[in-house]
This record gives structure tokens, C-alpha cells and sequence, in this order.
């Protein structure tokens, strides 16, 4: 590695059995100061500062008891509820082991898994007063394809989350390229009192990603029969 440029940008050089890719990425990690700032203030990753940033905005972790953490690897997401609401009962999910967090219940199993719901609901103990899905599917390398598998995650969660959600309760989870779809949007509108997209500074403009945030959970609407 080198450090030249403006401003003590590190640049990395490239080098046998690196790929140009994992230079580029590399690079862009050393450099990026959400990265810097997660080490800084013992954050396990800069995705943390997507969910502080939201919650700025919408003030969803305000005055929370239970939230479910769907997809918590590495655990960013937990660490910032864990100090916006001491004392909360967390629990997460995923299928990635993840280390522990204290006072986070982890359970290391597939959310899509028929036990998944009733072990999150016994760790919970009781309604939630917010569910997190940062879920995405592993990519394939095919767009269309890589879209499908993660809104299928997504579409997952908000049928979870309109079970296990007290009413008033809030939703948050990462979307791609365009937001929600109009039939997973209509599903939340029916069930929560506001609807929003948001793009957090936090996330790389270059990124397809972005959030829905769905508050003032009504109670869960089903859709009309034919």
C-alpha cells in the first residue's frame, strides 16, 4: 500500500494473486470514513451508521422495548439499538454466526426456516415494538435474478413482522434499486400508518440499496376477497 493523493488518500497497489476488483475494494474500504469511524467507536461495521442516520430521521428506537434484528450479522445494527435502548430485549437472526453481543439473544438459523418463527417469538417474549431486516440474498451475479431472491427475503419479513408487530410498532428493511414493489408497498400501507423510502447517507451512492420504513402499525389487514 501506498498513502499519496489529497487529503492522505491511501492507494492501493495492485499485486500478484490480487484481483483488480479486490484492490478497487480494498482501497475504498481503507478510505471510506464511515469504515474509519466504525473502528473508532467499536462499531462492528459502517452499516451502523445507515440505522443511526434512520433513526434520526424517523426516530424509530424511541422509547422501544423488543425489536427483532433479521439478517444481524455482524451485528452493527444490534450494537446501535443495544445503546439507543439499554434496555430492550433484542433478538436476531441469521444464518452466518455472528459473535456475541451482550444482552442480544443470536440465534444462528435460517429465517426461512418453518422453526424460525416461533423460536424468534419465544426469544421476543412478547409483541414487537420493532422489526429490522437488513436481510439480502447471496448474489448469483445475475441482476434480475439477485433482485428477486432479496425482495423474496423482504416480502418474508413484512409477512413476519404484520404477525409479531404491536400495534403503533414500526418496520425497517433494506430494499433495492426502486423501493419496495407496488404490491409489497400497498401490503404496508395497508398494515402501518406511514410508508417512506430513504436512502441514508451512510449508504454508497454507488449502492442499488435502499430502506422502507414503515411506522404506526394498525394491526395486521389482510387483503379483500375477490
Amino acid at each position: 500500500m501506498s498513502r499519496g493523493g489529497t487529503r492522505g488518500h491511501t492507494r492501493v497497489r495492485s499485486v500478484r494473486g490480487r484481483s483488480e476488483q479486490s484492490r478497487r475494494w480494498l482501497e475504498r474500504q481503507l478510505n471510506d470514513p464511515y469504515v474509519k469511524r466504525a473502528k473508532a467507536e467499536g462499531y462492528r461495521s459502517r452499516a451502523a451508521y445507515k440505522l443511526i442516520e434512520l433513526d434520526e430521521k424517523f426516530g424509530m428506537l424511541k422509547g422501544v422495548h423488543r425489536v427483532l434484528d433479521l439478517g444481524i450479522a455482524p451485528g452493527g445494527w444490534a450494537q446501535v439499538v443495544r445503546k439507543r435502548a439499554p434496555k430492550a430485549t433484542i433478538v436476531g437472526i441469521d444464518l452466518l454466526p455472528v459473535d456475541a453481543i451482550e444482552g442480544v439473544t443470536i440465534l444462528q438459523m435460517d429465517f426461512l426456516a418453518d422453526q424460525a418463527p416461533d423460536a424468534l417469538r419465544s426469544a421476543l417474549g412478547g409483541e414487537a415494538d420493532l422489526v429490522l431486516s437488513d436481510m439480502a440474498a447471496n448474489t448469483v451475479g445475475h441482476p434480475q435474478t439477485d433482485h428477486l431472491r432479496t425482495m423474496g427475503l423482504v416480502e418474508a419479513a413484512v409477512e413476519f413482522a404484520c404477525e409479531v408487530t404491536r400495534p403503533g410498532g414500526s418496520f425497517v428493511a433494506k430494499v433495492l434499486a426502486g423501493g419496495a414493489d407496488s404490491a409489497l408497498v400497498a401490503t404496508l400501507k395497508r398494515n402501518f400508518a406511514t410508508v417512506k423510502h430513504a436512502k441514508p447517507p451512510a449508504s454508497r451512492k454507488d449502492s442499488s440499496e435502499w430502506y422502507v420504513v414503515a411506522q404506526g402499525f394498525k394491526r395486521r389487514q389482510v387483503p379483500a376477497e375477490d
